[in-house]
This record gives structure tokens, sequence and C-alpha cells, in this order.
């Protein structure tokens, strides 16, 4: 079955403040480039048939970006449909099973995410497959992780290891969710009570941008890579 990924741009942005007063979060730059962009770097290097973004804040401004490209755009007018909804409602552009997702505010700094979940995917005994990092190499994230990992890498509830927003999952529990809105949090606690959540520790470095501070500490992680190229 052919790759597609998922790239969750509908946000509001709301605690990047006035930078999102104009724009949606996805076009703020880091390093000159922005945000959407870095995503789709990390997308195409996996080679996928399909690439779609959703959109719903300033969602025209998402597809003026992406026009000359090969992303297609599930579009939310309505409303905003969360990570749940919004890829179910994905679903038909990416006419895949299993699904890549990646959000879009979030800079790495390793090797690519998304080809290391595709090496590591079982779809006899997973579900999803998480990409999750140790709290200190979670740059711009506070607290003390979403999931706790068992030795075989089945994922439950807990602190521990920080999501990094990056997964592959099958599509048929999206199913099981009547409302039209929510998170993709109520598919993984189906998955957990079944022991089909899975996740793995990202080995290199990765920083949130949800936060205006996020764009400093992520432009002072790639430095360091450049610095080391030098």
């Amino acid at each position: 079955m052919p790759d597609a990924v998922m790239l969750f741009a509908a946000g509001f942005g709301t605690r990047m403040g006035a930078l999102t007063a104009d724009r949606p979060k996805p076009l703020i730059e880091v390093a000159g480039r922005p945000l959407l962009d870095h995503a789709l770097e990390i997308a195409r290097g996996l080679r996928p048939a399909r690439i779609v973004a959703n959109a719903h804040y300033r969602a025209g401004q998402i597809a003026a970006h992406l026009a000359d490209t090969e992303v297609r755009v599930s579009h939310e007018p309505e409303a905003i449909l969360d990570t749940g909804g919004g890829l179910r409602a994905a679903l038909p552009l990416l006419a895949a099973d299993p699904v890549y997702t990646l959000n879009t505010d979030a800079i790495w700094r390793g090797p690519n995410p998304l080809t290391l979940l595709h090496a590591a995917w079982d779809g006899a005994r997973m579900e999803a497959l998480l990409l999750c990092l140790p709290p200190e190499d979670a740059l711009g994230h506070a607290g003390a992780g979403d999931f706790a990992l068992g030795p075989d890498g089945q994922a439950v509830r807990g602190p521990g290891a920080v999501y990094s927003g990056a997964q592959i999952i099958a599509t048929g529990a999206l199913a099981e969710v009547p409302e039209r809105v929510f998170s993709l949090n109520r598919v993984w606690d189906g998955m957990i009570a079944r022991g089909t959540l899975y996740a793995m520790l990202y080995p290199g470095r990765w920083c949130d941008v949800g936060r205006p501070e996020g764009i400093a500490l992520a432009e002072a992680m790639l430095a360091e890579d450049r610095d080391v190229r030098a």
C-alpha cells in the first residue's frame, strides 16, 4: 500500500500570541523557513504517494503557500475538527491505511522521524506507533512526559516519554468515535485498552515551537548542527 502523510496545519496557534494575528502558525518562520516547509521536507523524505495538509484558521494562506506543490489541502471551513476529526475528514485524500501524521509546530535534529517509524512498524500487533523523546531531548516542552513505554514498546498513559507529534496509525479505529470533532487521544485510549498502542524513542533532539520562545530554542538547536558541520 503506498504511503501517505497527513500534516496537521489547521490550528489557531493561540499560544503564539500576536505572531498568529495575521498568519497561521505553520507559516511562522524558523531559521528563515516556514514551519510548514520544515515539516514538508520531512514528509518528502519518506517519498510518499500522497501528502495532505488540513487547514482551518487562515486556510487561504495555507492553500496559497502549497498551491505549486504536490500537497493536497483538506479544508475544514465550518469548524476546526481537532486531530482525530481532521484526520478522518482527510482520509479520502490520503487513500491509504495506515497513514503517517506529523504536527507542523516542531523542529527536528537527527534522522528523519517518518523513516524511523516506517522501519519499526508492525501492523500485525500495532494499531498506532508513536514517536516519543526523553524529556531531556524535548526542547521547549514542560512536564514529565505523556507516555510510559514497556519493554516491548507498548505504551500507556503516564510520565516518561514526550510525544513528538509523529506517528503511524491504522485508520479503522477512527470510526469508533461518533462525534465529528475529536482528539486522537480518544482513539489512543481505545488502543491502550486493547494493548495495541506502541511507541519508540527518537535518537535525536526535537523542539516544540508552539510558543514564541520556541522559535529561538529551535534556531539555536539548528545552529548547533551548522557549527558541527563547519
